[in-house]
């Protein structure tokens, strides 16, 4: 059986079994994400179906949350102990079904050959179950980062270290290792991505305009700026957006222009990132701002009493040595 993959971006969500028990245990969720470079997203709970031999024209990338998984690839027979990461190439026949009675709960992605290309088909032939703690992890936060419409940008970079961990599974790198990027490659990858905040900006793209491999230019990123990339875009994204909240701009229209995917993608970050919903933040630049306690005297009070902590003489309101108490105070914490 050859798989017939979706023409458009979209989520499916399917129920199978014939009796209310097998429906509860058996959900399949499906979508193709607007992700270069990821065919289809898959997840699934079985607890009896067992697949038949089928090959399929993308690398299949799969982790079983649940249960385990046997299967048959060029004629040997395997299985999906806990932990590993199992790469099953393409045009390669292979089956599966439930190794136990309890079934299995499984995450799949189908990967295009810009990922891996032919020369790893029979290398992930020969060893396809991989017991790697940190790529499974990695593969676990791409399903997540794959959830949601809006975190494409992160989707792609976990995308890319995620490739590069299975190439260096599968054997050594081909020709001379590229030389790490200078520190102009993060700069002009702030500089584009302040630049494209609305419209936003792929990892692909963004590599080639700087001339610089997706891997080497996250790395150079994080290593300059000591955050991700895709972490910087959503804090500049939230940051622009608190701008044009308390302008009186709607929070699904700043969400437009900000470059979220939708209002409920910045409400998410922004809940995240502010401690409060964009609603709420927009709705207090018309409440009046709080008086401190005790009245107009509260800040000469405060005042005083910070500049005893800082070793000097508390002196009451309207002494001449009120300026360089404050003075000393403003510079040992500057």
């Amino acid at each position: 059986m050859v798989r017939d993959w979706p023409s458009a971006p979209g989520r499916f969500l399917y129920v199978l079994g014939v009796t209310p028990r097998q429906q509860a245990r058996q959900e399949i969720s499906a979508w193709r994400p607007e992700v270069p470079g990821v065919v289809e997203v898959f997840h699934a709970r079985f607890t009896e179906h067992a697949y038949p031999m089928h090959v399929h024209e993308a690398w299949t990338l799969l982790i079983v949350d649940d249960g385990a998984v046997r299967y048959d690839l060029d004629r040997h027979e395997r299985g999906t102990p806990g932990g590993t990461v199992s790469l099953l190439p393409p045009q390669v026949p292979h089956n599966g079904s439930p190794a136990t009675s309890e079934g299995f709960r499984k995450r799949v992605l189908y990967l295009d050959m810009s990922q891996l290309d032919a020369r790893y088909i029979g290398l992930a032939v020969d060893t396809p179950d991989l017991a790697d703690p940190l790529l499974r992890t990695r593969v676990a936060r791409l399903h997540t980062a794959l959830a949601d419409p809006g975190d494409a940008f992160e989707a792609e970079s976990r995308l890319a270290f995620v490739a590069e961990r299975l190439r260096g599974h599968l054997g050594p790198a081909q020709g001379p290792e590229s030389p790490p990027p200078g520190p102009g490659v993060a700069r002009d990858l702030r500089e584009l991505l302040d630049e494209r905040l609305g419209e936003g900006i792929t990892l692909a793209e963004a590599a080639q305009l700087v001339h610089a491999h997706p891997t080497h230019l996250v790395r150079a990123f994080s290593a300059a700026y000591a955050i991700a990339p895709h972490q910087y875009l959503t804090s500049r994204r939230v940051d622009r957006a608190r701008r044009l909240l308390l302008d009186g701009v709607p929070p699904g229209e700043a969400a437009a222009v900000v470059g979220f995917h939708d209002q409920s993608h910045l409400t998410r970050h922004f809940k995240r990132i502010a401690g409060t919903t964009p609603g709420r933040f927009a709705r207090s630049r018309e409440s009046p701002v709080p008086r401190p306690p005790g009245g107009a005297g509260a800040p000469v009070r405060a005042v005083l009493c910070a500049a005893a902590l800082c070793g000097q003489t508390r002196e009451p309101p309207g002494s001449s040595t009120l300026a360089p108490s404050f003075s000393s105070f403003s510079m040992k914490f500057s």
